[in-house]
């Protein structure tokens, strides 16, 4: 009686079976548990065979059970009802009936596996509304669900032997609460990729053929970007250039390391974004690791990175890349051609902002968790990791560890100015095992920070520093607000009565708009024409900029080191460029929390140094 019992209706002549066991015509249920198979077993590098083959056996239950409920009559008749008339379901569907066919799977491995099954169920019964809760107190969560017998209709009867009759896998479960749960959700993910891939084949089959089927391999991609580099990096003649050939080297060196955490401590400018794709990319041809993934904390430096990156593999197909973020147009062609990719990040190379990885690491909504599968065995570059909020920091490194520990990741903390994540006494939650990619980032910093003399500028009014701004050619301000932003930007406008020599960024402007003037911005910087730039700390993390002024509203000491890192970038100049840190006369110069505690341990640092030497000379004694 299988073959009277249907998935999907696409056409009135063109049902999908649920369950067939014929491999030259599989049904949705067999097909979805192939699919969850290799998904899940991939996951696992080869020295976690054994997980690799219980989540592999656990994977193909998930599939062929997570459709039980659609063996009841109350399904068919709904499926029937929907697939009547195209035109009127289109109409009428929200006033359909619909019939819950989650839940039976969800219950029926509970009750055969009492311990695994119950595992299994949080995937089973969320494989469309999305992870239940065990117990809220709520008719929806698992455990009333699992009780419920008026949510399941009488399948039972309907369902076949064979797909009902399977072996119990044995468990080879994580021995850790939260990395099994994890485990779980990773599960979840691979079922719910497949339930999609599947369901789209058959539904949409034309969509189905536009996903990209060859990618290049990590080893071609990192040879392309061999190629690329060789001539890019130029002959290292300069302090900046040696520097940076040091970087490229140091990061292809480490690639051979195993897998793990990883930092990279190198001062801006010095070639972090793409020494540290050839360490990713290189470390994952070493490895046998699946893809990159980039994470970025503005979507400002992911155009600008993404960019880079294209110009890189600007031979190969544009599915080498993919970014996934807010800012992108849905309406340009490239993007189009994305989309399918940014469902569940099937591509070599993912860039995407840090809120977009975490949130997904922890979300229960399908959409959100389909990609979750595709970061096992996968290089993270977490870019900028100073930005890592501090209030969020026990779960974001907690998900680190266990895709590191149990899933073959290998994590990048890529930054000028690297935050004390390791585990010590007093922080507890903190990363082990985590090594430097370069030698003696110490060395590196006091080179490079040659390249700027900071000097204390004192107490200075907005009004004060829009004079001092005016004098400049070419000069960036840096200030803690977005108020503050506007407000001196329009004091700056006021003295120049320039529309096209003075700019003004912030994260409140359009992502459009923004882009469109760091563009104008760094062509008048490279043809030496006249640019004066207000900004927020956007501007800090990454932005590719290279003033020869830089002031810098006090804050803490990692961001007044990364404003110095838009000083004479390049090095260029034949003498140092100059940042100026002055204390804003207005009493909500920062806003208080975080940002003022940080502010206030520079201003204990900075009057240490004003006593001793009244001057700064490099960014590293900031």
């Amino acid at each position: 009686m299988s073959h009277l019992w249907f998935a999907h209706i696409h056409e009135q002549n063109n049902r999908e079976p649920l369950f067939t066991e014929q491999l030259d015509s599989p049904g949705h249920l067999d097909r979805v548990a192939s699919l969850v198979a290799i998904f899940a077993q991939d996951m696992f590098p080869k020295q976690q065979h054994s997980r690799a083959q219980f989540s592999q056996k656990a994977g193909r239950l998930l599939g062929l059970w997570h459709d039980l409920g659609k063996y009841s009559k109350e399904f068919q008749e709904y499926l029937q009802k929907a697939a009547t008339d195209r035109d009127v379901h289109a109409a009428e569907v929200g006033t359909l009936k619909r019939v819950d066919h989650s839940s039976a799977g969800a219950r029926y491995a509970a009750e055969k596996f009492p311990f695994l099954g119950h595992w299994l169920a949080f995937a089973l019964a969320g494989h469309h509304a999305g992870l239940p809760d065990w117990d809220n107190g709520s008719e929806s969560d698992l455990k009333a669900r699992l009780a419920s017998d008026h949510l399941i209709p009488a399948w039972c009867h309907n369902a076949p032997p064979a797909l009902l009759n399977q072996p119990n896998p044995q468990p080879a479960l994580i021995p850790n609460d939260f990395a099994c749960a994890f485990h779980a959700r990773m599960m979840f993910s691979c079922l719910v990729d497949a339930d999609f891939l599947s369901t789209e084949a058959f539904m949409n089959p034309e969509r189905s053929t536009e996903r990209q089927m060859d990618p290049p391999s990590m080893t071609q991609l990192a040879k392309h970007l061999q190629n690329h580099m060789s001539g890019s990096f130029g002959i290292p003649d300069t302090p900046v250039k040696i520097c940076r050939a040091e970087v490229l080297q140091a990061c292809q060196h480490a690639a051979e390391k195993e897998p793990g955490f990883f930092s990279l401590t190198v001062p801006t400018g010095g070639g972090k974004t793409l020494s540290s794709l050839s360490f990713a990319l290189n470390h994952a041809a070493r490895h046998d690791l699946r893809r990159v993934i980039c994470a970025i904390p503005f979507t400002s430096i992911i155009e600008q990175n993404a960019h880079v990156y294209r110009q890189v593999f600007a031979s190969l197909d544009d599915s080498v890349i993919l970014e996934h973020h807010a800012n992108l147009d849905p309406d340009e062609p490239q993007v189009m051609s994305a989309r399918l990719a940014a469902e569940n990040w099937d591509a070599p190379v993912v860039m995407t902002t840090n809120v977009q990885l975490f949130e997904s690491l922890f979300a229960n909504r399908p959409g959100r968790c389909r990609k979750l599968h595709r970061m096992a065995r996968s290089v993270i570059v977490l870019d900028e990791a100073q930005t890592l909020p501090v209030a969020l920091l026990e779960p974001c490194l907690a998900a680190l560890k266990v895709l590191v520990g149990y899933f073959g990741c290998t994590v990048v903390l890529s930054t000028a100015t690297q935050p004390a994540l390791t585990k010590n006494g007093d922080f507890k939650i903190g990363l082990e095992g985590v090594r430097e990619i370069m030698p003696d980032p110490q060395r590196l910093s006091v080179i490079l920070g040659k390249r700027v003399q900071t000097s204390d500028a004192g107490r200075l009014s907005l009004d004060a520093v829009a004079d001092r701004l005016a004098s400049e050619q070419q000069a960036l301000v840096i200030v803690n607000s977005r108020r503050h932003a506007v407000e001196l930007y329009q004091q700056l406008r006021k003295r120049t009565g320039s529309s096209g020599e003075d700019f003004h960024l912030s994260a409140l402007m359009c992502p459009q708009h923004r882009t469109e003037w760091l563009r104008q911005i760094k062509v008048r910087l490279k043809e030496g024409l006249p640019c004066r730039v207000v900004a927020t700390q956007l501007i800090e993390a990454g932005v590719d900029v290279d003033f020869p002024v830089v002031y810098r509203a006090l804050a803490g000491l990692d961001a007044m080191t990364q404003a110095a890192g838009r000083c004479n970038r390049e090095g260029k100049m034949d003498q140092p460029g100059r940042m100026l840190i002055f204390t804003p006369e207005e009493a909500d110069f920062i806003p208080d929390g975080e940002l003022r505690l940080a502010a206030d341990v520079a201003q204990s640092v900075k009057l240490k140094w004003t006593q001793s030497s009244r001057q700064f000379h490099t960014q590293d004694k900031l």
